[in-house]
């Protein structure tokens, strides 16, 4: 099932599936300026995953690159629907829209503490590439165009990783200023490109009155 927007829609999706059945849920969203501008969100999202999913017995995976976050949620159907309207809710994140949901046998991941995976190359470290060379046709990360089997690729490539990717503080804290720049100039790209052109324009005339 894919293209689910909203809760409701979930729920009814599974209206005929018992609660204590086990379900697979990924959704992706995307964050908002104010939290692309905090380098401490992801300590404390994984910090609040880690204790809420060990309480609830679900688990999963949380990745993010490119400004987007893709989650594996894994548990018994009333915990992951309560999880999920918690998700929803939250205002750090936007455009939020399930891509995968199942009923399923067995978990893919048995990690309660819910990895993180950071999916931005610039960030790894040379053991963290040389792993992850599988995700090479997964980047740059835009999950919200995935496809439901896409994404079962995805989570079938990451789930035997033998340590998750990942990056220190500093390269989240330099990718949080990056992503402010980004937000200031692209508006004004069209008119930066054009008072470069046109600055160029008056050197070359001075430089041709002095001659």
């Amino acid at each position: 099932m894919t293209l689910l927007l909203n809760h409701t829609d979930t729920v009814k999706a599974l209206d005929k599936t018992a609660e204590t059945a086990l379900i697979r849920l990924v959704y992706v969203s995307s964050l908002t300026l104010h939290s692309r501008l905090q380098a401490s969100i992801f300590d404390k999202v994984e910090a609040y995953a880690r204790d809420y999913n060990q309480q609830q017995g679900i688990t999963g995976t949380l990745c993010y690159g490119n400004s987007h976050f893709l989650q594996c949620i894994e548990g018994e159907k009333a915990k992951v629907m309560a999880l999920q309207q918690r998700i929803f809710a939250d205002k750090r994140h936007k455009n939020v829209k399930i891509i995968l949901l199942k009923t399923i046998e067995q978990r893919t991941f048995y990690d309660w503490r819910m990895r993180l995976l950071f999916l931005e190359r610039w960030l790894w470290s040379p053991a963290t590439k040389q792993q992850a060379a599988q995700l090479s046709p997964f980047l740059p990360f835009a999950p919200h165009g995935w496809s439901s089997e896409r994404t079962e690729q995805f989570l079938g490539v990451i789930k035997n990783f033998e340590t998750p990717p990942h990056v220190n503080a500093a390269g989240i804290t330099y990718n949080a200023l990056g992503n402010m720049i980004k937000y200031i100039a692209a508006p004004h790209q069209a008119f930066l490109i054009v008072q470069g052109f046109l600055a160029v324009l008056l050197v070359i005339g001075l430089l041709l009155l002095n001659y």
